[in-house]
């Protein structure tokens, strides 16, 4: 059944964090007096176990409420944008991005403050190939692990003594009410975050626009611009979400500078660029992604698959 006028049924994963940004989204909706009623949804990502590359790959938090979308049992979902495959779904589109929090990475260790202070083979937690790469290539030495399981699960596993320090997201922590276990903000100059991390994307399906003008106040026009040169370029690599790719777009006054690296999967390699541009962002990502793959980009992210 379709919604009514004044109501919106918005689907939401069952984690704390996905609860936390399906309620921001209709906690705004609610006051400009759209009624919301939340739907549960269960994503692959929520019930299977292991590293993330070898479970299923890209999508595993969204396609069940693109489904559901699609399948007109929800209006709206609300999903972290790193987290969101950038190959388009037909009829389905992403209304609107509220403005960005922020973008970084952070460690989180009861025993050091930066990475370098972290000791020789110190046990690091991530689940992101991303960080790994990152990591290695300034610590050759760390001993990187995988780490699964919402961030209240990270951080006892880390309390438990299972790893010396654990890499999470600065806005995930902060929305959760955890920013007091940072304990540094890595700098972007040592790791670049995810394309979209920080960034809510709120999809729909595509035609229809009572629900698509209900989400246009919630729109951000400076973090959308952003997220679009970013995902553009992720897409021109071909690399998904799980890849060592990392991109951080961000204005300065009129000018959006877009910045990128990828790396080997062992962090050994490195290549990155930087760009800008005033008004085309698509081809911003575009031009960026060219880049990296005329310093190799493309081998790099074809290795990093098959390991």
């Amino acid at each position: 059944m379709a919604a009514t006028s004044n109501k919106l049924r918005l689907g939401t994963r069952a984690s704390a964090l996905a609860r936390w940004q399906a309620e921001w989204v209709a906690a705004r909706l609610t006051e400009r007096g759209v009624e919301v009623e939340l739907v549960p949804i269960v994503t692959q990502g929520d019930v299977k176990t292991g590293p993330l590359g070898q479970i299923g790959g890209q999508g595993l938090f969204t396609k069940e409420l693109q489904r559901a979308l699609l399948d007109d049992r929800i209006d709206l979902a609300v999903h972290s944008l790193k987290d969101l495959p950038t190959d388009p779904v037909e009829g389905l589109a992403v209304a609107a991005v509220p403005e960005r929090e922020s973008t970084a990475d952070v460690l989180v260790s009861l025993q050091a403050t930066s990475i370098a202070a972290l000791p020789p083979a110190a046990r690091i937690g991530t689940g992101s190939l991303r960080r790994k790469a990152q990591l290695l290539h300034q610590r050759s030495d760390l001993v990187v692990e995988d780490i699964r399981g919402n961030v209240e699960t990270r951080l006892r596993k880390l309390d438990e003594g299972q790893y010396d320090a654990i890499i999470l997201a600065e806005a995930g922590l902060k929305r959760l009410g955890f920013a007091e276990r940072i304990a540094a903000i890595i700098p972007p100059q040592q790791m670049l975050p995810a394309v979209g991390q920080g960034a809510l994307g709120i999809e729909a399906r595509a035609d229809d626009e009572r629900v698509r003008a209900l989400l246009a106040p919630l729109d951000h026009a400076p973090s959308h611009q952003a997220i679009l040169a970013e995902r553009t370029m992720l897409s021109c690599l071909r690399a998904g979400c799980l890849a060592p790719v990392g991109a951080w777009g961000y204005f300065d006054e009129d000018l959006l500078i877009l910045e990128a690296v990828v790396l080997s999967a062992d962090g050994s390699q490195r290549i990155s660029t930087v760009d800008s541009d005033t008004e085309d962002f698509i081809a911003l990502g575009q031009r960026v992604a060219e880049q990296l793959i005329f310093q190799g980009a493309a081998k790099l992210i074809s290795q990093a698959r098959s390991r």
